[in-house]
């Protein structure tokens, strides 16, 4: 059975990147100062490898690719059961 408000529910909190650096710095007994330094090193090897190889994996978390969409084409198209000019 599904709750009375529906589907939606409060929005989940974010970690920041403090409370990031903290977590990691209490777990391998670390100064933050020195984990915040690692995530921005980090960050900027991650943005260089994904505009250099298009694929930037740090294993055993996550994985960033790039993708190469063409852009749609101008015409006209059903969308939701009505014809709509696509610019």
């Amino acid at each position: 059975a599904m709750a009375k408000g529906g589907m939606k529910q409060a929005a989940a909190k974010t970690m920041t990147k403090g409370a990031l650096a903290d977590a990691l710095a209490t777990k391998s007994e670390l100064k933050k100062s020195v984990v915040g330094k690692l995530l921005n090193g980090l960050a900027e090897v991650g943005a260089a490898e994904v505009k250099k190889a298009g694929v930037f994996t740090i294993p055993g978390l996550a994985r960033i690719k790039t993708r190469r969409k063409p852009a749609t084409k101008a015409a006209k198209r059903m969308m939701f059961g009505q014809e709509v000019l696509v610019k």
